[in-house]
């Protein structure tokens, strides 16, 4: 490439791929090409932990009866739920829209985890890690680690074998 070109380049791609970024940002936003993978959040946001490395696509979290934790590299399928709340089924009309326990229904979603499409979890609830949950399931208790589950309610279909020790083929 010659100095000029060298140079044009160097000064325009500062301010070129500002204006890029910044027009690519108003077209996904135009076209609500992000709603598959921006998180949706009901109740106080402190109550929703995910980790960095987690991917979440399109969740739902329900945050009114309880905490949601996401471990480390878990990674869910677009359309997945997580509720913490639940209604009191003995009380009626607007008693039972307001009847529901704030506390004490939390879901743990361990390290590695990958919740497929279509998944509902339902609090009190611990999703062990490296489990895998089938799409469309219904998990109501808890999954061991290392676990693929699968159905209307999740039952266990496989377990997963642990990563042993890594061996040196040269030793």
């Amino acid at each position: 490439m010659r100095l000029l070109d060298r140079v044009i380049t160097k000064l325009l791609s500062g301010p070129v791929d500002e204006m890029v970024s910044r027009k690519l940002a108003e077209q996904v936003e135009e076209l609500k090409l992000d709603a598959l993978y921006r998180h949706r959040l009901h109740g106080r946001p402190e109550r929703l932990r995910i980790h960095e490395t987690a991917i979440v696509n399109n969740a739902l979290f329900n945050v009114s009866g309880g905490t949601i934790t996401v471990g480390e590299y878990a990674f869910f399928g677009h359309d997945v739920a997580a509720l913490t709340g639940t209604h009191d089924i003995e009380k009626f009309g607007r008693e039972r829209q307001l009847a529901f326990p704030r506390e004490g229904r939390d879901v743990v979603i361990g390290d590695g985890v990958w919740l497929a499409s279509h998944t509902l979890v339902l609090g009190p609830v611990t999703i062990g890690e490296h489990a895998v949950v089938a799409g469309g399931s219904l998990v109501r208790e808890d999954v061991e680690p290392y676990t693929v589950v699968a159905g209307r309610p999740a039952k266990v279909v496989k377990k997963i074998g642990r990563p042993g020790p890594e061996v040196d083929p040269g030793a």
